[in-house]
């Protein structure tokens, strides 16, 4: 009793591990979503999770216990089946065994009658018998010497016949011994194939079980699909708000650089032009060649100096996001592009300037649940043919102002979880040009 308690006791904290880890391994899953596709609310990306934790851990390894198991099922068949024919094979043997000490012994029996007609006839006879017709067809014999010479091949005879009889009885002896080893072959080779019986039906129950279990995770993966499809509209609306918001401030930024460029560019081009004339009146007041012309000089981006805007290790980078296996499609793209590089840093963590720059924007974006949250646009000007802006999303609050002028690293704001987030990060993104740049480029 107390080793059936201990025994259930083990087996209940195993299924309890068993369960935490599962649970674990979902919640990490679900954080690793959340963090590489911010617009998935919190039940979708627990379904998405879960998805893919089907799809990619437990039905390969379900599958591929199942092939194990349906290996074992093929090779113990292979060994029912070579024991049947082991079987049959040595059946066999002992029917020729036993149909050849059958013949012997009708022959021995045959030799024995033989071997008796013979003593009889001589006893009769007085030790010489007065007819041997049975054994060699004569007649009869008319004298002594024939009478002798008979006698003697009645001897023969007895004699031939009794060393048949040995060879025979020896034979016989030797079949039966050859018998009793075919029908101990046998009984062990039966035994065998019952274990090996046993031993394939165990391998079928177990193969069956195992693709009851792939067959499960593949109707629950299904039905998570199911359920995902279902949430396929409320997604693609929610992330074309936010696409549609990001656009707008995008467009916003990318006009005030054109302008800003444009400017920069006439400007750069008036002073060249103006050092170029210097440069030829001053060469011909010196009866000097006239030096070649300047032309614009293309910037390297890294002039601009960025800084980390928070210490955080990052936990999602630029680029495209494919959709989530097997989910959700948006507008027939398959994904979309994550614009900015996320910090994975607590609420409340400070968030610096990450260049000198003006504030183009401070405001809240979008709704509480969708768009960027509290953010900070910060424009640090043009360096030769490069504008750069930096955008900062999802602070919890903002201790500057639109219109002011900051340092690099001066305090800006704090890292929240506003807007279109399921968890304290920075969203941090840099645009050249007008054109939206992997920011871990530029740091």
């Amino acid at each position: 009793m107390a080793l059936a308690l201990v025994l259930a006791l083990s087996a209940s904290t195993a299924s309890a591990d068993e369960l935490s880890d599962r649970k674990a391994a979902l919640d990490a899953e679900q954080q690793r979503v959340q963090e590489q596709y911010e617009y998935l609310g919190e039940d979708i990306a627990k379904t998405v999770a879960q998805l893919n934790i089907y799809q990619n851990e437990e039905l390969p390894a379900a599958q591929t216990v199942l092939a194990d198991a349906e290996g074992r099922v093929t090779s113990a068949s292979a060994k029912v089946g070579a024991l049947t024919d082991r079987v049959a094979l040595a059946q066999e043997t002992r029917n020729t065994i036993a149909a050849q000490i059958a013949e012997d012994e009708k022959a021995l029996d045959e030799t024995q009658k033989v071997i008796g007609q013979i003593a009889s006839q001589a006893y009769k006879s007085g030790g010489v018998p007065s007819s041997l017709t049975l054994l060699f067809g004569a007649d009869g014999a008319d004298s002594l010497t024939d009478t002798m010479g008979m006698a003697g091949q009645a001897l023969r005879g007895q004699n031939a016949a009794v060393e048949r009889l040995t060879q025979q009885s020896a034979t016989n002896v030797n079949s039966e011994a050859r018998l009793a080893a075919v029908e101990e072959e046998i009984s062990t080779l039966k035994a065998q194939a019952e274990e090996a019986l046993k031993a394939e039906q165990s391998a079928r129950d177990e193969a069956a079980a195992e693709k009851a279990k792939v067959d499960d995770l593949i109707a629950s993966a299904e039905a998570l699909n199911s359920e995902l499809e279902a949430q396929k509209p409320v997604v693609q609306a929610k992330l074309s708000s936010i696409q549609s918001e990001q656009a707008a401030v995008q467009a916003e930024i990318a006009e005030r650089q054109r302008i800003m460029l444009e400017e920069a560019r006439r400007a750069e081009e008036a002073r060249i032009a103006e050092a170029n004339r210097v440069a030829a009146e001053q060469a011909a007041q010196n009866n000097q060649p006239v030096p070649p012309p300047q032309t614009v000089v293309p910037t390297n981006p890294s002039a601009f100096g960025l800084q980390y805007p928070v210490s955080a290790p990052v936990t999602s980078g630029f680029g495209w996001r494919p959709t989530p296996a097997g989910t959700i499609d948006f507008s027939g793209t398959g994904g979309y592009l994550h614009s900015g590089i996320d910090f994975g840093a607590r609420c409340g963590t400070p968030i610096y300037a990450a260049a000198a720059g003006e504030v183009w924007r401070s405001d809240m974006g979008g709704t509480e649940m969708i768009g960027t949250g509290n953010r900070i646009v910060l424009n640090h000007g043009v360096i030769g043919t490069s504008a750069l802006a930096t955008n900062y999303y999802h602070m919890s609050s903002r201790v500057v102002s639109a219109g002011q002028w900051v340092n690099a690293g001066q305090l800006i704001g704090y890292v929240g979880s506003t807007g279109n987030s399921t968890g304290c990060h920075l969203h941090f993104e840099t645009m050249l040009n007008g054109q939206l740049v992997n920011p871990s480029g530029l740091l």
